[in-house]
């Protein structure tokens, strides 16, 4: 007896404890539960009414209806309790909390899933950060996250971002925006497939091929990367920059359009679409305000001439841009070299003036011409008609060439105009302190017959198919004919000869192997 008497004290001890338990448990989740409910706080007019089955209350004038921070005022409402589910008309108003305000046309709003669809003049505000303008919104209180569809229209102090479809993050105020995206700006605008932008911090993300045109008509493509749109500094990924002028190409930019400085990184391509020329390299620097572009790490030139293409490689390439004609410059310093199929050279700087289509050498300059070797004090050569007409040798002027004997023609002068035709030397004018050696050959012995040496005034040698034809000596002209037998070796070579056939480039060391092949400077290559 005592041990059932234990028994059942046990069995009603394990009830009261169950019984206990479950009215806890009521107790801690009738807050959770009626958290979840809508409230009716106002209304001008309280109305019952049925669909079908469903009772509901028909809600007229001034009303209010609450859910913990989030308030609904409207002109009228259908209020099912039941299903905690709002359909609101007229001038409808949402409050979330002190951030967020929605208005509209209409509303439907499930309490239980948080979840509100609006139509209709919807304007969705965020204090003090953007509004967003639409006709159809849903908006998810939960995740805070606003979807738009069929056009919405973005608004801040600085931009204004149309598309057809995107979402609005309360929380990250991240705008992702998806379809026929249009962004306006005073300084540009901008059209996307697909972009992102954060509201508080006025960043735009680039997601898809952007095209960006600037308030001066300068296109941009922006593949992916931010734009800060206060500070107007960026960081881009792949892309592409248009102007009347010119067209730029790179992988990576960083642009500060405050300081007007642009930085472009691997693979750079600068085209100048009216002088023929494009410019290539790992890393360019442009500075806008004074017009200058600097390009270096593997960098060289291509001059497209007539049926041919002029390269100049030097350790940096500088270009300077100007309203002004007569002050536009290409800079090559520092270890220049040439090549062309038919003309090569080498000098220590280099300078392209555009406007008349001249390229000058500084600082011991080098050409080589076919079989011929140039050099000056200073060279500079004319182009015209996108191919090189001549070229000019000022001070210490020499031309050394090699016949088949391996003998030096030599012709010095104080100046030298070098004349081309159909791309070849046609002749060469010597203006004074003429000196002249020149090898005599039998053509059927192969064999010198001795060395012709002349002292003048002025030369003129004419050339075909780039080896010398004949000469012309003027103003008391010396000569002197040399036989074989008699030659010594001080008498070939004229004072300051010096033949340097082994530093001739070819197209090599002129056109610099990328880092990135296959890519951009790749593709340009294949235009050349």
């Amino acid at each position: 007896m005592n041990a059932q008497r234990s028994i059942k004290r046990k069995v009603e001890s394990g009830k009261r404890w169950t019984i206990m338990l479950f009215v806890m448990a009521l107790l801690v989740s009738a807050p959770a539960w009626a958290q979840k409910k809508v409230k009716l706080k106002q209304a001008d007019q309280l109305r019952g009414g049925r669909q079908g089955d469903e009772r509901f209350d028909r809600l007229i004038g001034n009303v209010i209806l609450t859910q913990n921070q989030t308030t609904i005022f409207c002109d009228s409402a259908y209020f099912f309790k039941k299903r905690n589910f709002v359909e609101a008309f007229g001038q409808v108003k949402i409050l979330e909390g002190d951030s967020v305000t929605i208005t509209g046309r209409k509303l439907e709003y499930d309490g239980n899933t948080k979840k509100a669809k609006l139509r209709s003049n919807v304007v969705f505000t965020k204090l003090a950060t953007a509004t967003l303008y639409t006709d159809f919104l849903d908006f998810d209180r939960s995740t805070n996250i606003a979807n738009y569809f069929n056009n919405g229209r973005l608004v801040d102090s600085i931009n204004v971002l149309t598309s057809n479809k995107g979402y609005y993050n309360v929380n990250s105020n991240l705008a992702s925006f998806k379809r026929d995206v249009h962004v306006k700006n005073p300084d540009y605008t901008m059209t996307a497939d697909s972009l992102q932008y954060n509201s508080r911090s006025k960043i735009i993300y680039f997601v898809t091929p952007t095209t960006v045109l600037d308030k001066d008509s300068s296109i941009f493509v922006y593949e992916n990367g931010f734009y800060q749109t206060t500070s107007k500094q960026s960081d881009l990924k792949l892309g592409s920059a248009e102007t009347q002028d010119y067209k730029l190409d790179a992988e990576n930019y960083k642009l500060d359009d405050i300081r007007k400085k642009y930085l472009f990184r691997t693979n750079v391509v600068m085209t100048y679409k009216k002088e023929n020329l494009i410019i290539y390299g790992q890393s360019a620097d442009y500075f806008k305000n004074i017009g200058i572009a600097k390009v270096y790490n593997n960098a060289y030139a291509a001059k497209v001439t007539d049926k041919d293409t002029l390269f100049i490689s030097a350790d940096t390439l500088v270009s300077i841009d100007s309203p002004d004609p007569a002050k536009k410059r290409l800079l090559a310093y520092n270890n220049v070299k040439i090549f062309k199929s038919d003309m090569q050279g080498l000098a220590d700087s280099l300078e392209y003036r555009s406007i008349d289509s001249t390229i000058y050498f500084y600082k011991d300059p080098i050409l080589w011409s076919q079989d011929n070797q140039m050099t000056a004090d200073s060279i500079h050569m004319l182009i015209k008609n996108n191919t090189i007409d001549k070229i000019f040798m000022i001070a210490n002027s020499f031309v050394i060439s090699q016949d088949t004997l391996i003998n030096f023609n030599q012709i010095k002068g104080r100046r030298m105009t070098t004349y081309f035709k159909d791309s070849k030397i046609d002749h060469v004018h010597v203006e004074g302190n003429g000196e002249s050696i020149y090898f005599a050959l039998d053509e059927k012995t192969n064999s010198a017959m001795g060395m012709n040496k002349i002292i003048c005034s002025s030369i003129t040698i004419r050339f075909k198919e780039g080896k010398v034809n004949n000469m012309s000596f003027y103003v008391k002209p010396e000569a002197s004919f040399i036989p074989p037998h008699e030659l010594k070796v001080e008498d070939t070579k004229l004072k300051g000869f010096s033949w340097r056939g082994k530093e001739r480039p070819n197209r090599e060391d002129v056109v610099k192997e990328q880092v990135t092949p296959g890519t951009t400077q790749a593709e340009g290559r294949k235009r050349l």
